[in-house]
């Protein structure tokens, strides 16, 4: 009969994208070291955590993000690996070994990222305080020493939980808080999540993101990226990284090797950089509200005499302004939009030609491969081709 050498339980939120990429990055250290463990991963594991201390496994790996959790495993006899969120202060940190995201540089990637967009007003879309949330109250004040550091105000909303019953009154709440702010200005949000709460807001009240207000969130969460029509800007975590390394620090411990209280800190990957933050300081009202409906639209196969309609002005005056402030003709910024999402679908997913030539607004893929070659000199396949090699090639030189 078939025994693992060890049995491991996993208590984490396969239903939270920061949950499901920590577990990837454990699965990926099983998969890479070939260690010999039956792990047990309960989709509903918090109603047994009254028990968990009857559990006969061999070792834990748990979201110490959640303080249930982190009461329940108090004492535990088992060895223990915490996962979460860092702390500025040393005595906040759990008395176990210990895999954190490095909350500060999550905030200062964001922050930078909007600075480099040549922003000097920022805000913060924070989670209303509770224990659980001990992760955000670390990220407001690390976008607080950031912006005093550098002089800047930096105005922060908690916001309201968003439950059905009071999802209309928090959004009303919210949308008063945005109007509320000078223009333009960035916005970094807590999360993902909450930053497609701003994205509603804005547009619900006509707010055009991003030149009055440019948006980035944290965690890089396919769900909120698609479930807006402003692509969303986010900050990348380490979350493979830190399963990996707290699988390491288990399997260290299940082998009787001591690590102490040991603390390891991962750094975020990067800011995915997309619509909401592609802001580049435009002035003139009409070539702000000319490109709102291009980012819009582009993709429809929208021509200039639409955009034209939609601002207001005749075509001769728009496009002497546009020129003025974008250095080319909407003719022009409408291609490359569309260039633009098409060589991005290519790179990032496998969605076949024919498809993305409809989806990004090409009267067809033949016109689609004829603009590839002018540009590129490849064709949409050879040029997904390319960049799909040179990815692997960069992979494994890293």
């Amino acid at each position: 009969m078939f025994k693992a050498k060890h049995s491991i339980t996993l208590l984490f939120n396969a239903n939270k994208v920061y949950d499901r990429q920590v577990i990837e990055g454990i699965g990926h250290y099983l998969q890479s070291s070939k260690v010999d463990w039956d792990v047990y991963l309960e989709e509903d594991f918090l109603c047994r955590l009254e028990h968990i201390q009857e559990w006969g496994g061999d070792g834990i790996i748990a979201d110490f993000d959640d303080m249930e959790i982190q009461r329940a495993l108090a004492g535990a006899s088992k060895p223990v690996v915490g996962v979460g969120g860092s702390y500025a202060n040393a005595q906040d940190y759990p008395p176990v070994p210990y895999v954190a995201t490095d909350n500060y540089a999550l905030v200062q990637a964001a922050y930078e990222h909007l600075k480099r967009k040549g922003l000097d007003r920022f805000a913060f879309y924070s989670v209303p305080a509770d224990e659980n949330h001990r992760w955000a109250a670390e990220r407001e004040n690390a976008i607080k020493k950031l912006t005093a550091k550098d002089g800047y105000d930096c105005q922060i909303y908690s916001g309201h939980c968003t439950r059905p019953e009071t999802w209309q009154y928090a959004m009303n709440r919210l949308t008063d808080w945005i109007q509320s702010l000078p223009k333009p200005i960035g916005i970094i949000a807590v999360t993902d999540s909450r930053a497609r709460h701003l994205l509603q807001a804005c547009e619900h009240v006509g707010i055009i993101v991003p030149d009055n207000i440019a948006i980035i969130g944290i965690d890089d969460d396919d769900i909120a990226r698609y479930l807006s029509r402003i692509s969303l800007s986010s900050v990348t975590q380490g979350c493979f990284e830190m399963g990996y390394q707290a699988a390491k620090l288990l399997h260290t411990q299940l082998n009787n090797i001591d690590v102490g209280r040991k603390r390891i800190l991962v750094s975020p990957v990067g800011v995915a950089s997309r619509q909401s933050t592609d802001f580049k300081a435009l002035r003139d009202p009409y070539v702000i509200q000319a490109m709102h409906y291009i980012r819009r639209n582009a993709s429809r196969g929208v021509k200039v005499e639409q955009v034209t309609d939609f601002v207001g002005i005749s075509r001769s005056n728009l496009e002497q302004r546009f020129r003025a402030e974008r250095g080319h003709s909407i003719h022009t910024e409408l291609h490359n939009q569309k260039l633009t999402r098409a060589c991005k679908m290519l790179i990032d997913t496998q969605v076949n030609p024919t498809e993305i030539a409809n989806l990004c607004g090409y009267p067809s893929l033949q016109y689609m491969y004829a603009v590839f070659k002018r540009h590129f000199g490849q064709t949409p396949k050879e040029y997904r081709m390319a960049r799909g090699e040179a990815f692997v090639d960069q992979a494994v030189n890293d």
